[in-house]
């Protein structure tokens, strides 16, 4: 039975960061701790920013978190202590459906323990 709840489904946090090491290790340690079902990696992104005054072009590598509403604050503040970066990228997205094994196993990963 699928959420009827959008407080119950699912989100999404974005993130890039600066090399597929760290990709790696922040993943790791969301999932590790429950806080993601499935961290996602797209290597090779280039982005384009303006930063200090100055427009900078960098290769990232991109991440696609997927957790629950519940777990979304402690996402971003495992994000923040793991990153290199001065200010990470941390945009949240509400999902609005899905296929419903695929909404109640994000659920089951992100479940307290």
């Amino acid at each position: 039975m699928p959420p009827t709840d959008s407080a119950l489904l699912p989100r999404l946090i974005f993130s890039t960061c600066p090399d597929e090491a760290t990709a790696d290790a922040i993943a790791l340690a969301l999932v590790e701790e429950g806080l993601a079902a499935c961290v996602s990696r797209w290597p090779g992104v280039r982005s384009t920013y303006r930063w200090q005054g100055r427009v900078e072009h960098a290769t990232e590598v991109q991440l696609m978190i997927k957790t629950q509403p519940d777990r979304v604050r402690a996402v971003l503040e495992r994000i923040q202590a793991l990153h290199p970066y001065e200010l990470p990228e941390a945009l949240v997205v509400e999902v609005r459906d899905g296929l419903d094994p695929y909404l109640h196993w994000i659920a089951e990963q992100t479940r307290e323990r």
